[in-house]
């Protein structure tokens, strides 16, 4: 039996190597003709240090930079989409138009992603892993380590070439 894939959840932190990832996710839209939602997950700032900060800036200026934030990633999202598309464009057909979504999220990457892959109603997650040795996966907690264990659907975990 074939699996019914329409929709993919591609999580994504920005770096250069996230393009070998995409290509993976770019793959499988064009095979299963669905489509790639982008999602990218900001770390929360720690509470007493945006406290200080929102009081030093005023509210008002502080959820100003908040939005000029928000805007600029969006912004350079799609600009790195357009260029992983031009990159990949011999072997995709009308690669940025697989992309159907874009949604920056705030909080716990792990939780996100697991999160708004039910939300959205995903059939896959593909993302990257810089694939840290043991010691560092314990310390730092493997963020799709997590995702592979905790997911309800299929998690494609892409190693990362080593820059």
């Amino acid at each position: 039996m074939k699996p019914d894939v329409k929709n993919i959840l591609y999580a994504t932190d920005l770096s250069d190597n996230a393009r070998y990832a995409f290509s993976y996710a770019a793959d499988l839209a064009q095979r299963y003709k669905a489509k790639i939602t982008i999602l990218y997950v900001m770390e929360n700032m720690n509470h007493m240090v945006e406290s200080q900060v929102k009081e030093m800036l005023g509210k008002e200026q502080w959820e100003k930079i908040k939005s000029e934030k928000l805007d600029y990633l969006t912004q350079k999202i799609k600009s790195r989409i357009h260029h992983f598309c031009s990159d990949m464009n011999t072997h995709f057909d009308a690669c940025h138009l697989l992309v159907d979504n874009i949604i920056i999220e705030k909080g716990s990457p792990t939780d996100k992603i697991l999160d708004t892959a039910i939300q959205k109603n995903m059939d896959m997650i593909v993302m990257g892993s810089h694939g840290h040795n043991m010691i560092q996966a314990a310390l730092i907690g493997g963020t799709a380590n997590k995702v592979v264990k905790n997911s309800k659907i299929p998690v494609l975990v892409i190693r990362l070439p080593e820059t």
